[in-house]
């Protein structure tokens, strides 16, 4: 299975689904300074969701971090870790 992301943002009213980490940091540090809130919610996509009668239902997400930019060090601490996957050739 692929693994997507999604980040919900503007206190929930935006969200969008990235193909992976290297994609999260990126668009939060470029959308940041421009959006209504400072805090990021970021999902992985977990297994899928099973109806009762076993057939797919479709996507399941579940949270994994809420970045905050108002947080002193936050868009340093983004930018080193980007750095070092955009070094390591691993989107994650």
């Amino acid at each position: 299975m692929a693994e997507h992301w999604q980040i919900c943002f503007d206190n929930g009213h935006q969200q969008r689904y990235l193909p992976d980490r290297q994609s999260v940091l990126r668009y939060v540090l470029a959308i940041g300074p421009r959006s209504a809130s400072t805090q990021f919610e970021v999902f992985t996509e977990t297994a899928p969701v099973r109806l009762a009668d076993g057939s797919p239902g479709g996507r399941a997400y579940s949270l994994i971090e809420v970045i905050d930019l108002a947080v002193a060090g936050e868009r340093d601490r983004l930018t080193a870790e980007l750095a070092e996957l955009a070094s390591s050739g691993d989107p994650s």
